[in-house]
């Protein structure tokens, strides 16, 4: 296997302060944040002006990059207070804002020239002649639509050579045309568009037809007493096909998920780091990492449209594109018990920001963001304020482990599922 010089960008989401830093730390080249008012994630959006200026400077200190999103589809409502926030954006010098809508593009451009501006999957850019398009309006880079394969992707690298290219590789996918969707607006009120999208295409739902053969009687489909998941997208994993993508041209490669938590953040990028590494190497992809993705909660995982050409390629019980049966995120193989935040020396205790329930006995196992190894041990004595206990409940906030030796601060402690 040929070794690669150029790897493509490692791309994560952050939804806070917290969740950048666990980017940075566990692999990412870039992040992408944005305030509420003009990007897609309205709710569970902890970002302000301020967090995105304190975000600039961790960046700049990493010397990493970072992608403000300006890509939901305003109303007039909200056009009259962008040029306020488009002068603070601009004073704090992102490396691009990322966009979908014409008119605020052109706002953009004709006040901030000189401010790159990248293409978002929201304009469903499916074709080299719309990639030509938007590098004649003066854009940087374009995110393709995620129903686009990596032979068209290929074919649209050849064909505009010098525009970057990104192309989303893991998280949810939704079952409107990359997130154009008008469900949850016509059931709550949510508008997608503008940031506030409910998931209702992964509702349980029960559905009837018209049957001619029985006097236009309604005839119910169901799967089974409860009902049937009828837009219920798997979430889509291309880890197993980085090096096609880097045949291709890719630019970036885009992890979906803002409102996703740490430990999904993390371990996306440690488990697409490593392999993007890997590939620079000249190695095969190591299966390993998809054990690896298994820890997080899913709704199940296939590669999307990506392979829609390689079916030979996929295994059989992945290329069925719905989860027919949950439509939550599960766990399936870990469970993610905490966050570290410290090691005291003096009496061996690891501090830890709890998540989920831990037991005296329990085996962890350990997740550091600089190895790739996972290292394992057992909970013999464990402190909540200072009281040995025998157990502990998530979102009780710091206990203490001892353990015999220093575990870096932000692993990530996992038990196995029984």
């Amino acid at each position: 296997m040929k070794s690669f010089r150029n790897i493509p960008e490692l791309l994560l989401p952050a939804g806070n302060l917290d969740k950048l830093n666990i980017a940075y730390l566990y692999g990412a080249d870039a992040v992408y944040c944005g305030v509420p008012r003009y990007s897609l994630r309205a709710r569970e959006n902890e970002f302000s002006m301020e967090d995105l200026q304190t975000a600039i400077t961790i960046a700049r200190n990493l010397n990493k990059k970072i992608y403000f999103t300006v890509n939901n589809i305003p109303r007039n409502s909200k056009l009259g207070s962008y040029h306020k926030y488009l002068e603070q954006m601009a004073r704090l010098k992102p490396d691009a804002l990322i966009m979908a809508d014409p008119g605020l593009i052109h706002i953009t451009k004709n006040a901030y020239p000189d401010l790159d501006i990248h293409i978002s999957v929201q304009t469903n850019t499916m074709n080299y002649a719309a990639v030509e398009f938007w590098k004649a309006y003066g854009a940087k880079r374009v995110i393709l639509s995620r129903e686009v394969s990596i032979p068209e992707i290929k074919e649209i690298k050849d064909k505009v050579p010098d525009m970057e290219i990104e192309v989303f590789v893991h998280g949810s996918i939704c079952i409107a045309h990359s997130g154009r969707c008008f469900m949850s607006n016509y059931f709550k009120n949510r508008d997608a568009n503008q940031g506030s999208c409910n998931n209702a295409c992964r509702d349980l739902y029960k559905v009837y037809v018209t049957n001619p053969k029985q006097n236009d009687e309604p005839m119910e489909l169901i799967t089974d007493e409860d009902g049937t998941f009828l837009m219920n997208s798997k979430d889509l994993r291309a880890i197993e096909f980085l090096q096609e993508l880097c045949d291709a041209g890719v630019d970036s490669l885009k992890v979906e998920g803002r409102t996703k938590n740490d430990f999904y953040v993390g371990m996306v990028a440690r488990s697409y780091r490593n392999t993007l590494d890997g590939i620079k190497r000249g190695e095969s992809f190591d299966r390993k990492w998809l054990e690896e993705l298994d820890k997080l909660s899913s709704r199940k995982y296939f590669s999307g449209f990506l392979t829609r050409d390689m079916e030979d390629q996929i295994p059989v019980e992945e290329q069925n594109f719905q989860n027919n049966e949950f439509g939550t995120s599960l766990q399936k193989t870990h469970h993610y018990v905490g966050l570290v935040n410290g090691y005291q020396h003096k009496n061996q205790r690891v501090i830890i920001e709890v998540k989920n329930k831990i037991e005296k006995g329990d085996v962890l196992e350990v997740i550091n963001p600089l190895s790739e190894d996972i290292v394992p041990f057992v909970v013999n004595e464990m402190y909540y304020k200072n009281n040995l206990v025998d157990v502990v409940s998530g979102g009780i906030g710091s206990a203490e482990i001892t353990v015999p030796f220093e575990i870096t601060k932000q692993s990530f402690l996992t038990k196995r599922i029984l």
